[in-house]
């Protein structure tokens, strides 16, 4: 068991119903699992499922435990800064991909 610690640019939503609410309420909760350590008062580039940069958020609060069904997870609560400009999310996008979401280089 370890914390494993996320970078410090990027915060990917696996589940559109969490995005939906920090889009429609300005503030949400992301549930990841295993115990990760998010940087919280940091602004960092929310991506979409589908590794779509798409706005700014700032990590208010993150909590790493073990559930009651024995489960590590972290939960993250987000705040929204305001989204991306589509000529923003073309370019982060892009730069993601090559970074972090394309194909590993040996």
């Amino acid at each position: 068991m370890g914390f494993q610690t996320e970078f410090n640019s990027v915060c990917k939503f696996k589940n559109e119903q969490e995005f939906y609410d920090l889009l429609e309420y300005g503030r949400c909760k992301m549930t990841k699992s295993g115990l990760r350590v998010f940087p919280t008062g940091q602004k960092v580039i929310a991506y979409t499922p589908d590794n779509r940069a798409a706005a700014i958020v700032k990590i208010t609060g993150c909590i790493a435990e073990i559930n009651f069904q024995g489960h590590e997870v972290t939960e993250v609560e987000l705040q929204l800064i305001r989204e991306l400009t589509e000529e923003e999310s073309r370019v982060q996008t892009a730069l993601a991909y090559e970074m972090f979401f394309g194909e590993a280089h040996a």
